[in-house]
């Protein structure tokens, strides 16, 4: 992969390592580090060309010319020339790391890997996936933004490209160009470099919009005779105004900018006479009240335009931009704008954060491996700080509120990770994500299968935490599912809330399939014992109420939905003698067992349910059986309501009574809990039951296969359902529990 704005030669093999060890030896004797950079890198680039049909070396060259422009430091311009070259490498991070340092070998190699980026995007479905690509793109450059080179070298890369479209006369890709006038040009606008930003505006709204480039350069061209002598006459104007009184001023006729031109003419419905900066002078002086002086004699010298002042000296821009703006008219009544600005706020204003760049080379802590201190390490701490609050900024104009980055410049894009397949797709990934959420980003069945990955090539334990740009592979079974292990938060498996999800939806699914096939085993052997195995499971499913069979295995294997039901439908009871009487017995005092009151009648004998299992505050209803008096369930009883459906004249309203004896009474109720099987684990559960003094009757416990999980029913006695809900509380914090309820 080159890393120029489109690539895609072979690489060179053994031979450019000679060659490299051949060319490390100058760097001893102090030789130019430019030249040393070009004399490698020539050899693998001459007559190389890139996908856009520009010759690498010559692409090279045009990238260190920018960046001398914008007043890089050497090591900087030299890097341009390892960048290239590295494509041409079988190992170019080792290669360059040895003759030419770690730092120039971390930049070949994140600088790659953006350009893997570029080309994502350009590749990219058309429409909302396009759009998706080039916001990563933008995320992407604020991610490797830590190594600010990167940012200067893409800049400068992707404007000698335009330069090159431009001067030989071939069509740019449009994809290419809106990708430029879209993140390129903001970002340089962004980091103050000025003269990049406005070329490679002017470069993308020639290629994207020609027909409208034509007009206003026609439109500039008419004039530019006529323009260029009344600025003329102007700039000696001022200048021998400025000497008369003293003040060292440099004045210059400011470039104009086609498309800022263009963007007034259309933002504000301007004919192109009425464009100010159209005639423009640039006024340098050496410090700030110069600056002011220079804005009075302006100002007496010809008439200011009402609403065109702008003091970015007393209020600079948030990138750090300072000057004075003025709009005055000249003899002739033609507008005439004026900037005026010290030495230091033009290099500014020209090079922006390029500007920092002249001591950065020797770099705070960590950046070429150089320790820098005192005053020298806090300028360049302030300049990377302002750089990113800027990058920062740029962040939040691009992106959703809602997936905005940090708000601390010290952790500014710390949230998020930005990893590629080895397709060159940028995956976006939360900070601490490792492989495993890598695999679940791409789907979800390679998330469960996943059982190894390759970072950079290399094989790495699947919590090893990620980091932006690096490459990741997964390794997959053909079958299988994900560990328990992951949802543990000390081992540091996941990091993606969806991930963890996922596992867990996979778990639970698990879980469910289980439950399912108790069930239907079960339903299945009571129609063998009722010689009923031709019914269609679906319609007996129906006739009991459920949607379809699942559903009905399903609460017959969670012990929800009891078996006589069944045997009740599948053999209902003959009519019973119009005669029989309903058993009666006096009620104990204040009422039935557990305090069960009938509504109007106290003496009819009342029985628990056991299918359901009521206690107080439980909403209840009474059944009359034959023979046994009134069976309280709780109404929202699946039984209950069956036999209600076939018999609604017995059933009858009870509620709760104050119980018979001193003693409070209690209620059998059944728990279940699904938790991951473990030894001891019964062991626990039971300790939490004693020491809340909550008495336990039966339990029943049952293991999966593998171990995996283990399902237990407890039947134990509470005065109330409040009572129980606290003692569940907690039985689910007992390692391993994951469900705990009444059932």
């Amino acid at each position: 992969m080159k890393p120029g704005d489109d690539s895609g030669a072979p690489e060179a093999g053994a031979a450019a390592i000679v060659h490299l060890a051949s060319s490390a030896a100058p760097e001893a004797a102090g030789a130019d580090p430019v030249q040393r950079a070009r004399a490698f890198a020539e050899p693998l680039l001459a007559g190389q060309p890139l996908d856009t049909g520009e010759d690498a070396l010559g692409h090279a060259d045009g990238v260190a010319a920018v960046l001398r422009q914008i007043g890089a430091a050497p090591a900087l311009v030299a890097a341009a020339y390892l960048v290239y070259a590295g494509d041409y490498l079988q190992r170019p991070e080792e290669v360059v790391r040895k003759a030419f340092g770690a730092s120039h070998a971390s930049l070949v190699m994140l600088t790659r890997q953006l350009v893997q980026v570029q080309r994502a995007a350009r590749a990219a479905l058309p429409g909302g996936a396009r759009a998706e690509q080039t916001e990563r793109v933008r995320k992407m450059l604020l991610a490797f933004s830590r190594d600010l080179r990167v940012v200067l070298l893409r800049l400068a890369s992707r404007l000698q490209t335009m330069r090159w479209f431009a001067a030989s006369r071939t069509p740019c890709p449009p994809m290419l160009a809106t990708e430029t006038q879209e993140v390129f040009a903001p970002l340089a606008n962004r980091l103050g470099i000025w003269q990049v930003k406005w070329e490679l505006e002017d470069l993308s709204f020639r290629f994207l919009q020609p027909a409208d480039y034509q007009a206003v350069a026609r439109q500039v061209d008419q004039t530019r005779r006529e323009r260029e002598a009344s600025v003329r006459a102007a700039r000696e104007r001022l200048q021998a105004l400025l000497a008369a009184q003293g003040i060292a001023a440099d004045v210059q006729g400011r470039p104009k900018h086609l498309y800022s031109i263009w963007k007034k003419m259309q933002g504000k419905g301007l004919a192109f006479e009425r464009v100010f900066d159209a005639r423009a002078l640039r006024v340098i002086v050496d410090d700030v009240a110069a600056c002011y002086a220079v804005l009075a004699r302006v100002n007496e010298a010809w008439t200011p335009v009402d609403g065109e002042f702008d003091d970015y000296i007393a209020r600079p821009k948030p990138n750090g931009y300072q000057s004075l703006h003025t709009v005055v008219s000249d003899v002739d009544g033609r507008p005439l704008e004026v900037q005026i600005r010290t030495r230091a706020m033009h290099e500014h204003a020209e090079h922006g954060v390029a500007a920092h760049w002249m001591y950065k080379e020797a770099g705070a802590r960590g950046y070429a491996g150089v320790v820098a201190s005192g005053d020298f390490e806090d300028r360049v701490a302030e300049a990377r700080k302002a750089v990113l609050r800027e990058l920062l900024a740029w962040e939040r104009d691009f992106s959703a509120p809602d997936r905005g980055a940090a708000a601390s410049p010290d952790g500014a894009f710390a949230d998020r990770v930005y990893v590629f397949t080895p397709q060159a797709t940028i995956i976006d990934l939360p900070a601490g994500g490792t492989p495993v959420d890598f695999a679940y980003a791409l789907h979800t069945e390679l998330g469960h299968r996943c059982r190894g990955a390759r970072v950079d090539g290399s094989m790495v334990p699947l919590n090893t935490p990620l980091r932006s740009g690096q490459t990741v592979e997964v390794v997959s079974a053909r079958e299988g599912g994900p560990s328990l292990d992951w949802l543990n938060p000390e081992l540091g498996y996941l990091a993606s809330p969806r991930a963890k999800a996922k596992v867990r939806a996979w778990f639970n699914a698990q879980a469910l399939a289980q439950t399912v096939a108790r069930g239907r085993e079960a339903v299945e052997k009571l129609l063998q014992r009722e010689g009923r195995t031709a019914l269609e499971r679906d319609q007996l499913a129906a006739q009991l109420g459920f949607r379809d069979a699942e559903a009905l295995f399903e609460v017959v294997g969670k012990d929800e939905f009891s078996l006589r039901t069944i045997e009740n439908l599948l053999r209902p009871p003959g009519p019973a003698p119009a005669d029989e009487p309903i058993a009666l017995k006096p009620s104990r005092s204040g009422g039935g067992k557990g305090g069960v009151l009938v509504v109007g009648m106290d003496s009819l004998l009342t029985t628990l349910a056991r299918c359901c299992r009521p206690a107080p505050p439980d909403a209840i209803a009474g059944f009359v059986t034959r023979g046994k008096g009134v069976a309280v369930h709780r109404r929202d009883c699946s039984n209950l309501r069956q036999m209600a459906a076939t018999s609604p004249e017995r059933v009858i309203e009870v509620e709760w009574g104050r119980p018979a004896g001193d003693r409070p009474a209690v209620y059998p109720l059944d728990v279940v809990v699904e938790a991951a099987d473990r030894p001891g684990l019964l062991r626990d559960i039971s300790e939490v039951f004693a020491k809340d003094k909550v008495n336990v009757t039966q339990v029943h416990t049952q293991s999966a296969r593998d171990r995996s999980s283990a399902w237990m029913t407890f039947t134990v006695e509470a005065p109330d359902t409040a009572r129980l809900a606290a003692v569940l509380a907690q039985v689910r914090q007992v390692p391993g529990v994951r469900h705990a309820r009444r059932r």
